[in-house]
């Protein structure tokens, strides 16, 4: 069995072979092929439904470059002869090509996607990785009608974008339903250009909900059997009253065709992105200034939280709204603005999604106790992360006393250590110098020139205090023993080590 792939649903044009299958429906029973309303559905919203064409200038490589370049043959190959002869007849005076022989004309790639209108002055939805990097976009009405369109606005993480054009005639819109209300089971419709064929209606049912695939941070798709293709990317997903309830993104198949796996951003997700793009032309997310980490079967028993839930705060950003608030690293964050929490990608969600400078209530676990912290938030800003600190197999120049506990050999922090690991000076604690390959340490990704912090949420100095407070633990019949761990730049993790 081949391994299946991720992939948008957008088509590119030179599909190279198109695989029609028909099947007999002969002696079916009617309701097996759906609700009755499907049809009036698609009467409803098709004229919303466009197609998006793109065109985009590349830069042709070398060795003839675009339309004229050579294959690549094995040597000695019977074919390569021929070819030789067709391609050199195919360039220009001289035995080059019309761009000269080492300047390969720049060449031309179009490809199609879907969108749909949302207001009547021309306002369309669609995915940005139907329009990226486009040096022309056009929508192509239901009619046939092709306009000229304009970018309003994207955001790649939700892989969103709003288009605007002048309608040369009334248009017709849909709106946004509301996609929480959806179940399991429920039936949609799925309209949008698969390979090329202009306006296609399917229909399925709601396979899953809040599906993470890890293909961003905000994941959250709606889940369908409909069947989505390549060249669907950017339609809509309706719910039997013609509303929006999502916007088709991505499938799942080992060839690119549907095997009845399709995602789709949920119009709840969908009609804020739109909103602020409109509105600004870009996205303002909340920001908390935490790190947030995932709340492990491990970290819940030595944090005694039944049952695990929640997001753990690894690190406070010191500029950001959640240090003045007084949220501490370690406090495990369970509900927020009246939503629950249950774990790590939910907390990053519903921030991004609450406006900036509104002031909220955090609901946080510290030491076994509920406590609300209230928390204006700031705006959240892009940038790269930290880049992992560069270490050097270099030996000390003096000897270190080192001292064993959970398989890891530690070390009282010096000037001599700092420099072997580049630890930074504000990085408090006692270093890992070595780790045992078959610890459980290892297993949790512990490495030479980390730093253990706090050891269940002590601060700790020296490989004495760490053995003290686990022989504690494990007179207290403790499974585990949570660590606050530091890498070389300052930036913070919990770990959970067994102390049995």
């Amino acid at each position: 069995m081949t391994a299946a792939t991720i992939a948008p649903t957008r088509l590119r044009l030179g599909l190279a072979a198109l695989a029609v299958g028909a099947f007999s429906a002969l002696g079916t029973p009617a309701h097996a092929r759906g609700p009755d309303g499907i049809a009036d559905v698609a009467e409803k919203v098709i004229d919303a439904v466009v197609n998006i064409s793109t065109s985009q200038t590349v830069e042709a490589k070398g060795g003839g470059g675009g339309s004229n370049a050579m294959p690549q043959l094995p040597p000695g190959s019977p074919f390569e002869e021929f070819f030789d002869d067709f391609f050199k007849n195919r360039k220009g005076p001289g035995g080059g090509s019309k761009g000269g022989e080492n300047s390969p004309a720049p060449r031309k790639t179009n490809s199609l996607g879907s969108g749909f209108i949302i207001d009547t002055s021309g306002v369309v939805v669609t995915n940005n990785h139907v329009i990226a990097d486009a040096d022309e976009i056009n929508v192509i009405l239901n009619d046939g009608t092709k306009i000229k369109a304009e970018l309003v606005g994207v955001d790649k993480k939700t892989d969103l974008a709003v288009l605007k054009f002048k309608p040369s005639k009334p248009l017709v819109s849909v709106k946004f339903g509301d996609s929480d209300k959806l179940r399991l089971g429920d039936w949609v419709v799925a309209i949008g250009n698969p390979f090329s064929l202009g306006g296609t209606v399917t229909a399925g049912i709601v396979s899953a909900k809040n599906r993470d695939i890890s293909s961003g941070p905000y994941d959250s798709y709606i889940q369908t059997d409909a069947s989505i293709n390549r060249g669907n990317s950017g339609g809509p997903l309706f719910n039997l009253d013609g509303d929006v309830i999502g916007v088709n993104t991505l499938i799942i198949s080992p060839s690119g065709g549907s095997i009845g796996i399709g995602f789709a951003v949920p119009s709840k997700t969908v009609a804020g992105v739109v909103d602020q793009l409109r509105q600004f032309g870009e996205l303002r997310r909340g920001w908390l200034g935490v790190r947030i980490q995932s709340v492990t079967d491990e970290i819940a028993e030595s944090l005694n939280i039944k049952p695990p839930r929640g997001a753990l705060v690894a690190g406070v950003d010191d500029k950001g709204p959640a240090k003045p608030a007084g949220i501490e690293p370690g406090d495990v964050v369970v509900k927020f603005d009246g939503k629950d929490v249950k774990d790590p990608k939910d907390l990053s969600r519903v921030v991004a999604d609450t406006a900036v400078g509104k002031e909220v209530d955090v609901v946080i676990i510290r030491k076994s106790q509920e406590e609300t912290k209230k928390v204006t938030l700031g705006r959240l800003q892009d940038a790269d992360k930290v880049q992992a600190a560069v270490k050097t197999d270099e030996p000390p120049p003096e000897k270190t006393v080192t001292q064993k506990a959970l398989g890891l050999d530690l070390a009282a922090l010096s000037k001599d250590l700092r420099a072997r690991y580049k630890i930074k000076d504000s990085v408090k604690g006692v270093v890992v110098t070595n780790v045992d390959a078959n610890s459980d340490a290892a297993e949790k990704r512990l490495s030479a020139g980390d730093v253990i912090v706090e050891v269940a949420q002590e601060a700790v100095s020296s490989g004495a205090d760490i053995q003290k407070r686990v022989d504690q633990l494990k007179k207290d019949g403790k499974k585990s023993v949570l660590l606050l761990v530091s890498n070389a730049d300052g930036e913070l993790r919990f770990v959970a080590l067994s102390v049995q």
